[in-house]
């Protein structure tokens, strides 16, 4: 059941709410995927021998910026030391703007079955605002094309919690996303991050982020909306047609391992976490010149691995197994939060059938706060 991801860490331009790791210079783009190649290599034994690799997720970054010939390149090194599941889901993360019917003519001929396109809106005044590179016309444009392309496996990245006079922006890019008809769509509230464009204007005061009661009211419109045509909300931010969930990261939030690759990349093996150093040229000096992998190794103690459990899981539709928590990770939370969990009832936010856990629409609002008052402490040194 093991997955790879790549993290590519390039970006034609800095969007004005994404603290993830990248760079804007595109020079060491071909040193990068050497790297990446590289890393493969120093990494096949990080997963279990043998197992074929069910997912392969490309992410960044924007991995829509590599060319077929560096594509290729980061494949052959992937079949060289892995072996790859003959119907594996292998997504790549793209903007709109690279989209050109070229670009996906080579994507369609590569061994990609999935396209993640970073939409995020159909409003040129909110593009503008989050530092978009790609116009309203192109969310569009984009889709179709890879629809003609032949990729029917395609996932939309929207945002909502942008300021805004009323809910009637938010509603066109509802309708607007379900035109396409898309087997998958993930829709984020647009958080405000100290290190970005708009962390830094909301401390000056020149930009105001939405009461959250405003970001609540569009959060339930989106899952009356989608729900209305057929959508299933597997995951807070994410909702499929039947039987199209993103089998990527549902084995993040079912605790499956993954190997993560590229600067910053995460990666798991069940029992601990691995980060590597989010710094292009480090990362760059240290496969290529040192063959070593910067990484940061983190031994997860039973009491992490019980919160992941917590955190992952109740954020999902499979809810929390209660059963699965108490014999396999040793923490009996009924009896723990006894209190905590019939008030969480009792307040219509969360529901427990069968020794599960589940978040109930209104709990889902407050998933974070919830998820805090369940974690457990460590146990004293």
């Amino acid at each position: 059941m093991s997955g790879l991801y790549l993290h590519i860490p390039f970006c034609k331009q800095a969007c004005h709410y994404c603290d993830f790791h990248f760079s804007t210079s595109l020079a060491a783009k071909p040193q990068m995927v050497a790297a990446i190649s590289k890393e493969l290599e120093l990494r096949r034994n990080y997963l279990v021998a043998n197992e074929p690799l069910q997912t392969i997720y490309f992410g960044g970054g924007t991995p829509s910026l590599l060319t077929s010939d560096e594509l290729n390149r980061i494949f052959e090194a992937i079949h060289a030391h892995f072996t790859v599941a003959p119907q594996a889901e292998i997504t790549l993360e793209a903007n709109p703007d690279d989209l050109s019917a070229t670009k996906l003519a080579e994507l369609a001929a590569s061994p990609i079955n999935r396209i993640s396109i970073g939409l995020q809106s159909f409003h040129e005044p909110h593009l503008r605002l989050m530092n978009r590179a790609h116009s309203a016309e192109e969310s569009t444009t984009a889709v179709r094309r890879a629809q003609d392309a032949g990729f029917e496996n395609i996932s939309v990245d929207l945002i909502y919690g942008v300021p805004a006079p009323g809910h009637h922006i938010w509603e066109a890019d509802l309708a607007n996303v379900l035109n396409l008809k898309v087997p998958h769509i993930s829709a984020y509230a647009l958080t405000i991050e100290p290190g970005t464009a708009l962390g830094h204007r909301t401390k000056k005061g020149t930009f105001i982020p939405p009461p959250d009661d405003f970001v609540a009211t569009q959060f339930e419109m989106l899952l009356a909306e989608l729900r209305r045509h057929g959508y299933e909300q597997y995951e807070i931010s994410n909702f499929c047609q039947p039987g199209r969930e993103s089998r990527h990261n549902s084995n993040y939030w079912r605790g499956v391992p993954y190997l993560g690759l590229g600067p910053s990349a995460h990666s798991y093996d069940g029992l601990n976490r691995q980060f590597n150093l989010a710094n292009n040229p480090q990362y760059l000096r240290a496969i290529l010149e040192q063959g070593t992998v910067p990484a940061t190794f983190e031994e997860l103690t039973p009491t992490d691995r019980a919160n992941d459990y917590i955190l992952t899981t109740l954020r999902t539709a499979r809810g929390c197994d209660l059963a699965h928590l108490r014999n396999h990770l040793g923490v009996d939370l009924p009896a723990r939060h006894a209190a905590y969990l019939t008030e969480l009832q009792a307040k219509g936010w969360a529901t427990i059938r069968h020794e599960v856990l589940t978040l109930t629409d209104a709990g889902k609002l407050l998933a974070d706060h919830i998820t805090l008052e369940l974690f457990q402490e460590a146990p004293a040194a």
